[in-house]
């Protein structure tokens, strides 16, 4: 290659290198659908990552509340931060596909024994219009279903801590009320000792009331020890590592209540239930893929332009490539694939839907029945057990009775003192499972304020 040929080079580069620059700054054209994904996900951003930084978690002492748990559970739990940055890279995916891939740069030069032309070029492939947008619909709607998979993550994380922390609180109930009846079982004991002193019933009856006492101890025992499993879920709920100290239980309790009938809860679960809505977010992605799988038979165009800069005056040489879309039964099976996949993701929802309403339904009588046990213990048998007790403690006293049917008596109150509290734990627990299947954000949600509400699935 002659020296004198190389100038050629660095000419025709002076000429390529600042259209380069220049379409390195290029910004594609945003999509209605991208612009709407992205004010949903800046809305979400700024409670739950405001300004790129996690939320300052709220301090937790003993005069904490249950609102105070979730939020930090919502803002500390790995789970829901995964979720969250799972829609975060949803929500950039529209921006790659509604963008035309990168212009290449082409060079080409005609060598004998000299240079006899320096032809660069620049090329870009252009789809066929309207592929692009249905592409970034496509991602849109899968966007929408990766926000919802994040709602379901914050609305599990909130069940997760109301979990123990209710139970965390009937612990102490029933602590108090077996610790209530191992003082009631002295009293009873010393009764029986007195009456044993007296001959008037045997050593029997001491025994039975200390055998009574060894087994309420060793309940209590059992109670005590069970606040450690459940303080560690409490714990694992809110995202704290083994390590960290435990969190104090709020010394407040915050009851829960439905508000509505049985029918509003239904209606307001399958229209706000965000697995529900994933999956119809997961229809409309079908169905935009469908769409775009028709686009397949139109074709897709690669345009540029090369130029001799060797010839004087400069010879421009245009070019256009066209695919040529030849192949039905390609085209068709990828129609058919997505229509597949629409009908998929359809039976999906459907069977979600069926199963909600059968899990709400039981969830419903769980509730109802809770209720139904604790007006019933509440407002008779407690009380009736207590006034049994109070008879037969004195019936025993004066040898009306023997020390069976008192010791009868105690565990009937005891037995109907600890359902009641069961009862109420009942009612705690699906209240916080009926709100996980309606959907209910709970008050400190960062999802809170997020309008991610869509037209729904086209038939």
């Amino acid at each position: 290659m002659k020296k004198s040929n190389m100038k050629h080079l660095p000419w025709s580069m002076s000429i390529i290198m600042p259209v380069l620059v220049c379409l390195s700054g290029c910004v594609g054209l945003t999509t209605k659908s991208e612009r709407q994904a992205r004010s949903d996900f800046e809305t979400l951003s700024k409670l739950y990552h405001p300004d790129g930084h996690q939320a300052a978690l709220p301090a937790l002492d003993s005069n904490s509340t249950l609102a105070t748990l979730l939020t930090y559970a919502m803002l500390n739990q790995p789970r829901v931060e995964a979720a969250y940055y799972e829609y975060a890279a949803s929500v950039e995916k529209i921006t790659l596909e509604r963008s035309l891939s990168d212009p290449r740069f082409t060079f080409q030069m005609d060598i004998t024994n000299v240079i006899n032309s320096v032809m660069p070029g620049l090329m870009i492939d252009v789809p066929w219009p309207t592929k692009l947008s249905t592409k970034a619909d496509v991602a849109s709607a899968e966007s929408q279903s990766r926000y919802y998979a994040f709602e379901s993550a914050v609305l599990q994380t909130a069940f997760n801590v109301k979990n123990p922390y209710y139970q965390l609180h009937f612990l102490g109930e029933r602590v108090r009320i077996n610790r209530k009846m191992l003082v009631l079982m002295d009293g009873l004991e010393e009764i029986a000792r007195a009456l044993d002193e007296a001959g008037k019933v045997t050593l029997q009856d001491v025994l039975r009331a200390q055998i009574e006492q060894e087994r309420l101890k060793n309940e209590i025992a059992n109670l005590e020890d069970s606040r450690n499993p459940l303080m560690s879920k409490l714990k694992t709920a809110l995202g704290m590592s083994a390590e960290q100290a435990d969190p104090p239980v709020p010394a407040h309790f915050d009851s829960t209540s439905p508000g509505v009938s049985s029918e509003q809860l239904l209606a307001t679960a399958l229209a706000h239930n965000p697995q529900l809505k994933s999956m119809e977010a997961e229809v409309r992605a079908a169905e935009e893929g469908i769409n775009l799988a028709r686009l397949s038979r139109f074709p897709d165009f690669t345009v540029g332009v090369e130029g001799d800069v060797k010839a004087s005056p400069i010879m421009v040489r245009p070019k256009l490539e066209m695919t040529l879309p030849v192949w039905l039964d390609k085209i068709a099976a990828e129609i058919a694939a997505s229509q597949a996949r629409k009908l998929a993701a359809s039976s999906r929802l459907s069977s979600e839907q069926i199963l909600l309403a059968v899990g709400f339904a039981d969830a419903s009588y769980r509730y109802r029945e809770a209720r139904r046990n604790l007006q019933l213990l509440d407002g008779n048998l407690v009380s009736k057990a207590q006034m049994s007790l109070d008879v037969a403690r004195e019936s025993y006293s004066t040898g009306r009775i023997d020390f069976i049917n008192l010791l009868e008596a105690e565990r009937t109150l005891l037995k109907f003192q600890l359902a009641e509290v069961e009862a109420r734990i009942q009612c705690e627990l699906t209240l916080a499972e009926l709100s996980l299947i309606i959907g209910m954000k709970p008050e400190g949600a960062p999802a809170t304020g997020v309008n991610n509400e869509k037209t729904p699935a086209k038939e």
